[in-house]
């Protein structure tokens, strides 16, 4: 003989549901997702208020227990879940950039050439990097500083730059000394 259908009123939510006939006696929430985590956390206040369980998760010896845990589960904390199959196509592999050797008969140029597409940002960076103000100057430093970046790009062990035995030549000129500060609109600098 077949039970009848109970309807049972959720703690949480306060709507009627019907119960899971396995657990009809037992079943006081409705199988909302909220009500599901009402659910655990009463269950789970009911579980600390008892006087045996009050002390679980402090003192020396459930630290000690976790530790035995632990050293029994090393791999537990690792993730060895969803690891990706290996895919349908070849792995990707880089090609290096291949060497180009320099015509001889090329004429170092002059900065207008060296620099046609580039912002006169660059241009003024350089300037005032260097102090140079002279364009031969300014352009020698540019072709330098390309060539030392084409030997890093390239992964050569030592990095020249394009200078023979690996020095970095003096700057021509110091380094300006800068202005002084200058407020726009509002109280003078100063003590």
């Amino acid at each position: 003989m077949r039970r009848p259908r109970t309807t049972r009123k959720c703690k949480h939510c306060q709507t009627f549901f019907d119960p899971d006939p396995r657990s009809v006696r037992r079943q006081r929430y409705c199988a909302q997702p909220a009500c599901r985590q009402a659910s655990k956390a009463a269950s789970q206040r009911r579980w600390l208020y008892k006087p045996a369980n009050r002390d679980y998760f402090t003192g020396p010896t459930q630290v000690e227990r976790v530790r035995q845990w632990r050293k029994a589960h090393p791999a537990y904390w690792r993730r060895q879940g969803s690891r990706a199959p290996h895919a349908l196509q070849e792995d990707f592999k880089r090609q290096e950039p291949q060497k180009q050797p320099l015509a001889d008969g090329l004429t170092p140029d002059v900065l207008q050439d060296v620099f046609f597409m580039q912002p006169a940002v660059f241009v003024g960076l350089l300037a005032h990097l260097t102090g140079l103000a002279l364009q031969e100057d300014i352009a020698a430093t540019a072709r330098r500083l390309q060539q030392l970046g084409r030997d890093i790009l390239a992964g050569s062990s030592h990095h020249t730059g394009g200078l023979p035995h690996a020095q970095t030549p003096p700057l021509a000129h110091a380094t300006p000394p800068r202005a002084q500060p200058v407020q726009l609109g509002g109280s003078a600098l100063g003590p």
